[in-house]
């Protein structure tokens, strides 16, 4: 017949695994997807939809959409610039050169953002949920899950709380102003089940347009902000 002693010793090892169980799941939830695909579906530069809160006239590649619409279904986000360039009529969306050389801004795939309903410029509780998503995002330091390329938060300079949250999505290399022809997401709906795959060899370069092809019919100015940003 066990002791005291030995059934106290018991209990204590099983709390200790459940302990240790909880803080798998925890750290498993918070590594970002578990699951990625690459889309080689024809990219356009098209109006960030009012389900995303954004600034009036901000547009990204709508093949990062899906994610986007998940992000701002569970964290109040507020996007204040998506793609930053010329578009196929000329007219010009987003900040004007705002963001370093090379910015995946330029492809329309990277967002910068802030807390919805939050207080500009300071660093405080309304933060909060977009610390989270940072930490989501690139759970270590310059080691971003995937399918995001960087992320810019806490650490980075010019980003930050109280800044901005900028995050990239990967995608296959692409000039300044020109759509990737593949981009990495984590499926959303009835393709999360999905493997991820390899990126199959990239076509050989065309001639830069002026923009992205694709296009929109109205077109606003809009959108803040400094890498990948």
């Amino acid at each position: 017949m066990a002791t005291v002693a030995e059934k106290t010793g018991r209990i204590l090892l099983t709390l200790a695994a459940l302990l240790a169980l909880g803080l798998l799941i925890v750290s498993s939830a918070s590594a970002g997807p578990t699951a990625t695909r690459l889309v080689y579906a024809p990219g356009k530069i098209v109006p960030i939809p009012a389900s995303i809160p954004h600034e009036e006239g901000d547009m990204v590649d709508k093949r990062i959409l899906g994610d986007l619409r998940w992000i701002a279904a569970r964290y109040p986000i507020y996007v204040t610039d998506g793609y930053s360039g010329p578009l196929p009529n000329g007219e010009h969306v987003g900040c004007n050169m705002c963001h370093v050389k090379d910015s995946d801004h330029y492809n329309g795939l990277a967002v910068d953002l802030v807390p919805l309903n939050g207080t500009p410029g300071k660093c405080d509780e309304t933060w909060n949920a977009i610390t989270r998503l940072a930490e989501w995002a690139e759970p270590l330091q310059n080691q971003p899950v995937a399918p995001f390329r960087w992320v810019g938060y806490n650490g980075d300079a010019g980003h930050g709380c109280g800044n901005h949250l900028h995050l990239s999505w990967q995608h296959a290399p692409a000039a300044m102003f020109q759509l990737a022809e593949w981009v990495e997401v984590f499926p959303v709906g009835p393709a999360a089940g999905r493997k991820p795959r390899t990126p199959r060899p990239s076509s050989p370069p065309q001639k830069l347009p002026t923009g992205p092809p694709g296009g929109i019919g109205t077109i606003h100015s809009g959108g803040v902000s400094p890498r990948g940003d």
